[in-house]
């Protein structure tokens, strides 16, 4: 394809994104889970632990989050803060992929955890937000969610931008918790966090869908890469450059672009 200059790209990429932000993408995406949530806290930890499992066949992903609902009681807040030990046994089995219910054990406790020292999840993330990025909060997010004592190979389910990592799947969450719910996709219950101040969720799709689109020409999907791809993408809106997630997202997954 050849080089767009930028008013063609951003045509092009407003017309894919608003094309891929529609409800019928919710069938098919893990954004669905959150949607079976009314209540804030609801909401926040079916994403949060959702997005956590969202690697992989998308399939199993949907199934095994569902699953993780039921576990839940359907009630996932009241399950986090009011669980006992015979609720946390019933956990036992649980595993997608290499994220297991040693795994989710920690998960819980460590929610528990930052709802009652903070009461509120969106508030954690806004106290530690640049102005213009999120990516510094995760990491201080991760040091507080491990503060609680746990198995290390636990750690690996939390991705940390200072150490290179471009946090797809924390990112992704942010996208949902933050933008407008206008289109009927991302669910818009966090109004202290700006779309403006949220990062692509960048995987081996919207990367390389990048790449063919010149937003990018570094090979890694890392956080060094992620930084000149948000940058790009504030070029084209800086209001709210994670639109262009669908754009990119539907390009290579339902398009191979």
């Amino acid at each position: 394809m050849k080089k767009l200059n930028q008013k063609e790209l951003k045509e092009f990429l407003d017309e894919k994104a608003a094309f891929y932000e529609q409800p019928k993408f919710i069938e098919t995406d893990p954004v669905q889970i959150p949607h079976l949530f009314t209540q804030k806290e609801d909401i926040e930890i079916a994403g949060f632990l959702t997005a956590t499992i969202s690697w992989g066949n998308r399939k199993s992903i949907l199934t095994n989050a569902h699953r993780l609902m039921e576990m839940l009681g359907n009630s996932p807040y009241d399950f986090v803060m009011n669980h006992s030990n015979t609720d946390l046994e019933n956990l036992e089995g649980f595993v997608h992929r290499t994220f297991n219910d040693k795994d989710l054990l920690h998960f819980i406790k460590a929610l528990k955890h930052l709802y009652t020292k903070y009461s509120d999840m969106e508030g954690f993330f806004k106290q530690y937000a640049q102005e213009e990025f999120l990516q510094d909060a995760i990491h201080y997010f991760k040091n507080e969610f491990f503060s609680l004592p746990h198995l290390p190979r636990t750690e690996k389910h939390v991705s940390d931008p200072h150490k290179n990592s471009a946090a797809k799947r924390i990112n992704m969450f942010f996208r949902w918790m933050v933008r407008e719910a206008r289109a009927g996709v991302d669910l818009g219950i966090w109004k202290n966090i700006s779309p403006s101040q949220l990062s692509c969720p960048l995987d081996v799709h919207s990367g390389n869908v990048a790449r063919k689109l010149h937003l990018i020409s570094r090979k890694q999907n890392d956080a060094k890469t992620l930084r000149l791809l948000d940058n790009n993408l504030r070029l084209l809106d800086p209001s709210d450059p994670v639109k262009y997630d669908y754009a990119l997202f539907g390009l290579g997954v339902f398009e191979k672009f």
